[in-house]
């Protein structure tokens, strides 16, 4: 069993060293075959390389060239754009110099067509339209700007017609003359003239038909003959609270009824106050000729607010002199709310015056605020009617609360007057009637 083992072993080793001898030499034959195709292909790798680099060489060098060709059209291409702005811009600035040209053009052709000249206006070629338009007005200034007179016809202050002599001014102005009558021209409507009332212009007028210039020029510059200058009207004082609208007529009827009760408390306070000193004396009189009792009785027949106060007095003789100051103050103090009557009502109204003044002026703002907004600014008759509820509110309102601030305190000082004055009327006859004691 062990040779047979030993056998075959040895018949594996014999096995095995021939196989490796021919995988050596199998492997040899194939490292030799790549080592030549390593060879090769490091010979083709160089080739390439050097082929590769020649081509990168060259197409960087095109490339460049490529980039200077496109930097060069870039170039072209900005400098044409410019050039094409640069002729747009032209095109617009001729067409806008057309437009301006055309618009001045026409323009000028309505201009001068109310003066007779009719403009013939050639699209093609505007150079001699401009010529011709420049002419024309030159001709024409020289003609306004000149006094000349012509015969016509014109308007009396009674509306009657009058043929005469008519010396315009240009076309700003004009003066008529026709027989006894001269004077300043303005606007009637319809292109035609009426005389101003304003008889001191008649000099002007004659003067300037004898191509004289005087030293005062009576005138009256007009924009056109289209419009109607109106007579100038007096307002009366119903038409200027009329404009001041509702708050207008809520201070006059204030202010009417505060001078009402100015009135009231004149007439009040000159009955007490003149009162004062007779009855005084003649209560004296009798206290001294007849007693107590025949001074009251006196005074029972006698009315007003010194006689009450005197009243007062003499009833309360035989107390102290305190009490009797005392009592005289009291009846004072009594009387004054009589004679204060409706002093604070008119101050009242003196002060409240003139914020309704207030009160317009902010309505009569805002109504030409609201005005502006929907018509804009271009017709100042628009805004007369916010502007005069704005002022004349404020005036009235002034004109009635300063005379009544006035008046309210000089009657309150004179209430004061008289106030004291029956004070001294009842200490007089206090003293006289203790010099007796």
């Amino acid at each position: 069993m062990k040779r047979i083992l030993l056998l075959v072993m040895m018949i594996a080793a014999f096995a095995f060293a021939a196989t490796e001898s021919d995988l050596q030499r199998a492997y040899a034959k194939e490292f030799a075959f790549l080592k030549a195709q390593k060879g090769m292909l490091q010979k083709r790798l160089t080739d390439v390389q050097k082929n590769g680099a020649d081509k990168i060489a060259k197409a960087k060098k095109e490339i460049g060239s490529l980039q200077n060709q496109v930097l060069l059209k870039t170039n072209g291409a900005d400098l044409l754009n410019e050039q094409l702005f640069q002729l747009q811009l032209n095109v617009q600035n001729m067409t806008d110099d057309t437009q301006m040209i055309e618009s001045v053009v026409l323009q000028g052709g309505s201009s001068l067509l109310p003066y007779g000249v009719n403009l013939k206006i050639d699209k093609n070629n505007y150079p001699a339209t401009l010529s011709q338009l420049f002419e024309q007005t030159l001709v024409l200034a020289k003609t306004l700007s000149t006094v000349h007179v012509e015969e016509g016809a014109f308007y009396l202050t009674d509306g009657t017609e009058k043929n005469g002599k008519l010396v315009k001014v240009g076309n700003i102005a004009a003066y008529g003359i026709a027989d006894s009558v001269a004077g300043v021209l303005v606007p009637a409507g319809g292109n035609k003239l009426k005389l101003w009332d304003a008889p001191e212009s008649a000099v002007s007028a004659k003067a300037l038909a004898k191509s004289q210039f005087p030293d005062t020029l009576n005138i009256f510059i007009y924009e056109n003959l289209s419009g109607v200058i109106a007579d100038k009207e007096e307002k009366s004082v119903m038409d200027v609270i009329d404009s001041a609208g509702m708050i207008g007529w809520v201070i006059v009827a204030l202010g009417a009824f505060a001078l009402l009760l100015v009135l009231l408390r004149t007439i009040f306070l000159t009955g007490a106050g003149s009162k004062t000193i007779p009855v005084s004396k003649e209560t004296l009189i009798v206290l001294q000729e007849k007693g107590t009792d025949a001074a009251q009785e006196f005074l029972k027949s006698k009315k007003g607010a010194a006689a009450r106060v005197i009243k007062a007095t003499v009833r309360n003789l035989d107390r102290d002199r305190e009490h009797i100051e005392d009592i005289v103050a009291e009846a004072i103090m009594h009387e004054s709310s009589r004679m204060d009557r409706f002093g604070a009502a008119i101050m009242v109204v003196a002060a409240v015056a003139p914020l309704l003044g207030l009160l317009g002026t902010v309505t009569g703002m805002i109504a030409t605020f609201d005005i502006i907004t929907e018509f804009g600014t271009g017709d100042p008759k628009l805004l007369s009617g916010g502007i005069s509820i704005a002022l004349v509110t404020t005036e009235l309102g002034l004109m009635v609360a300063i005379p009544l601030i006035l008046l309210g305190n000089m009657l309150n000082g004179w209430a004061e007057r008289i106030k004291d004055g029956m004070e001294q009327a009842a200490l007089h006859i206090i003293n006289e009637q203790n010099k007796l004691k």
